[in-house]
C-alpha cells in the first residue's frame, strides 16, 4: 500500500523551516505504517501548509475517501513520539487534528495504525523534539484521580460522569424505554425497541418472576426492567443506582403511573444492600462492569446475603475474550473510567466461590453488536441535538459506540447472562429442562 501513494505540494511561499517538518524521514515512517497491512480505506492526509499525501488502501476505487487534516506542525511530533491511540484522540478533541468522511473509515484507520504499530527510529524521535509544542487537553479523569480506585466515593463519581450527562442526551439514541444494555434480536428485521422488550421478558422468565415476589434490580438505570417486571409480572420492585439523573427520572415515572406502593428506587451502593434475606429474585444488568475485580467477593456475597432461600440471581455483563489495548484504553479514559471486564470464567469462579451455583450461561455477543450499531445510527440521526448537549465530546461517543460494536463483531468482546441460585438451597426448584424455565 505504501507504493500506492500520491503526493502534492502546494507550499509555495511557505517558509523553509515549516516545510522541513515534512522531511523524507516522516514520509518514510508514514509509508511504512500505512503499508504494515492492508485495509479497505482510501486516505488523504492534508497538512497545515497545503501539502497532501494520499494512500489508496482499497481495491474498490469507488470506496469512500477519508480525509485527515493536520492543523498544527506539533501534531506530527505528538503522533510519532507517542504511537498511542489516546494521544491521537486527544488531538482530535482539541481540534489540532480533524477529519471528513465516514466515522467507520476513521476507526478502520485507527485500528490499522495502532493495532500493530511500527516504532520510529531514534533519529526521527530526536528530530521530533524540535517541533512546536501543543497545548494538551485536560485529563478526563481529573475529578476522581485522587480517590481510591473502586471506592464508594470514586465509583459514584465515575458513574455520574458517564450517566449524568443528561437524560435528554440518552433519549436521543436509546430506545423509548431508555435501556442502556444489550437487546435481544429474535430476527434480523426486529427493531431495537422490540428487541429491548424481548430482553426484558427473557430476564423476567429466567428469574421466574411471579406475583407478590420482591424483586431487586442492582444498577437499575432508568427503570425499564423494574417497570416491565411490576406491570407484567406483578412483583414489588426495588431499584438502586448511583446516578442522580436516573434517580429523578425513575421517581417521575413511578409517580406518573401511581406505582409508589409497588416500586421504589434509591441512590444506593451495592455495598449497602440489606444483610438479611429480603428479595425473592435479583437482577444486575450491565452493572458488574463498574464493580472491579477486587470487589467481586463483596458484590456476590452481598447479593447472596439479601437473596431469600430458593431465590435466583441473574447477572448480565460484558466479558473481554481478548484484550486489544488501544480499544480498551480509549473506553477507560473517555467513557467508562475504572471499568473492568475480565473473561467470563472470572465472573463464574467468583460467583461459585461466594455461595452461588451456576445454572445457566447465555452468550449474547451478536446481539450486542447489533444493539450498538442501532445506537450509533440513532446518534448520527440526532447529531446536532446531541452536540448541543455534550459539545465536542460527541466525537468520543461516536467513536465509542463503533469501537464497541467492532469488538463484539470480531469476538474480542462478549456479553453473558448468567443465572445463579444459592448453592446452600437443598432442593432443585427449577424445571428439569432449560426450555421449561424459559417459557
Amino acid at each position: 500500500m505504501g507504493q500506492n501513494r500520491t503526493k502534492t505540494d502546494n507550499t509555495t511561499g511557505t517558509p523553509e523551516k515549516t516545510r522541513l517538518i515534512l522531511n523524507q524521514a516522516v514520509v518514510d515512517w508514514l509509508d511504512k505504517n500505512m503499508s504494515n497491512s492492508g485495509f479497505p480505506v482510501n486516505v488523504t492526509f492534508h497538512f497545515w501548509q497545503g501539502q497532501k499525501i494520499s494512500y489508496m488502501g482499497a481495491r474498490d476505487k469507488s470506496c469512500s475517501n477519508l480525509k485527515i487534516k493536520i492543523n498544527h506542525p506539533g501534531v506530527i511530533g505528538e503522533i510519532i513520539k507517542s504511537n498511542n491511540l489516546l494521544v491521537t484522540v486527544d488531538l482530535l478533541t482539541s481540534k489540532h487534528l480533524d477529519f471528513t468522511g465516514d466515522m467507520e473509515d476513521l476507526i478502520g484507520l485507527f485500528c490499522h495504525l495502532y493495532g500493530k504499530p511500527l516504532q520510529p527510529d531514534e533519529n526521527l524521535l530526536e528530530w521530533c523534539k524540535n517541533l512546536p509544542p501543543l497545548d494538551q487537553p485536560a485529563d478526563a479523569s481529573v475529578k476522581w484521580q485522587d480517590m481510591d480506585v473502586n471506592s464508594p466515593q470514586r465509583d459514584k463519581a465515575v458513574v455520574q460522569y458517564h450517566y449524568d450527562v443528561s437524560n435528554d442526551f440518552y433519549k436521543l439514541w436509546l430506545d423509548p424505554m431508555m435501556l442502556y444494555s444489550c437487546a435481544h434480536f429474535e430476527n434480523e428485521q426486529m427493531s431495537l425497541a422490540d428487541a429491548q422488550k424481548s430482553k426484558l421478558d427473557i430476564i423476567c422468565r429466567k428469574l421466574r418472576l411471579a406475583e407478590g415476589q420482591d424483586f431487586l434490580d442492582i444498577g437499575c438505570g432508568w427503570g425499564a426492567l423494574l417497570k416491565w417486571a411490576v406491570t407484567n409480572y406483578g412483583v414489588r420492585g426495588h431499584g438502586i443506582t448511583l446516578s442522580q439523573e436516573q434517580l429523578e427520572f425513575n421517581r417521575q415515572w413511578i409517580a406518573e403511573l401511581g406505582l409508589q406502593d409497588r416500586v421504589t428506587v434509591e441512590l444506593k451502593d451495592y455495598r449497602d444492600l440489606p444483610t438479611e434475606a429480603t428479595y425473592d429474585k435479583i437482577s444486575s444488568v450491565g452493572m458488574i462492569e463498574h464493580v472491579g475485580v477486587a470487589n467481586y467477593t463483596k458484590y456476590f456475597k452481598n447479593a447472596l446475603a439479601c437473596l431469600k432461600p430458593g431465590g435466583l440471581f441473574l447477572n448480565h455483563g460484558i466479558a473481554l475474550n481478548q484484550i486489544w489495548q488501544p480499544e480498551v484504553a480509549f473506553i477507560l479514559k473517555y467513557i467508562f473510567p475504572d471499568a473492568q471486564c475480565p473473561p467470563i470464567t472470572t465472573y463464574l469462579q467468583f460467583a461459585k466461590d461466594n455461595g452461588f451455583e451456576i445454572i445457566d450461561v447465555d452468550a449474547w455477543r451478536p446481539h450486542y453488536a447489533r444493539t450498538l450499531r442501532c445506537w450509533a445510527a440513532n446518534l448520527d440521526q440526532h447529531i446536532d441535538q446531541a452536540t448541543a448537549i455534550v459539545g465536542d465530546r460527541i466525537k468520543m461517543w461516536q467513536l465509542y459506540l463503533r469501537f464497541c460494536a467492532q469488538g463484539f463483531e470480531n469476538g474480542s468482546s462478549g456479553v453473558y447472562q448468567t443465572l445463579l441460585r444459592r448453592s446452600s438451597d437443598p432442593d432443585w426448584n427449577l424445571p428439569l429442562t432449560r426450555n421449561n424455565w424459559l417459557c
